[in-house]
């Protein structure tokens, strides 16, 4: 079992739930339960499920929900797209938080290929 607060991507997943949550609070209100609710629950997935995966047996477990990981990082850049063409988020909000979500994808794949490799 690792610990995954010693993971550098979990580190900067949480780091840009937190942002998140800070630029989503500008959202309109009636978005509460809309895209708010959806930006948020896809970022949070993304350092849960590698929390998830340090807990779980083996490398294939891990890395399964490494994948898991990534598949919320692409749902997530598609829902500040959305929020950006709406105009709930500003561009160089939007910029900051997708060079972000870039960068954890980034760091996910060389951990999955890492694991594979060492199978």
């Amino acid at each position: 079992m690792k610990d995954f607060r010693e993971l550098k991507v979990w580190e900067k997943a949480h780091c840009l739930t937190l942002a998140v949550y800070k630029a989503t609070i500008a959202f309109p209100k009636d978005e509460l339960y809309g895209l708010t609710s959806q930006v948020r629950r896809s970022c949070i997935s993304i350092p849960a499920n590698i929390a998830e995966g340090c807990g779980r047996n083996g490398d294939a477990e891990f890395a399964r929900f490494l994948q898991i990981a990534m598949g919320s990082a692409s749902e997530l850049e598609y829902h500040m797209l959305l929020a950006r063409d709406l105009e709930f988020l500003p561009d160089s909000t939007h910029t900051s938080l997708a060079k972000a979500v870039t960068d954890i994808k980034r760091m996910l794949t060389s951990l999955i290929q890492k694991l594979k490799a060492d199978r």
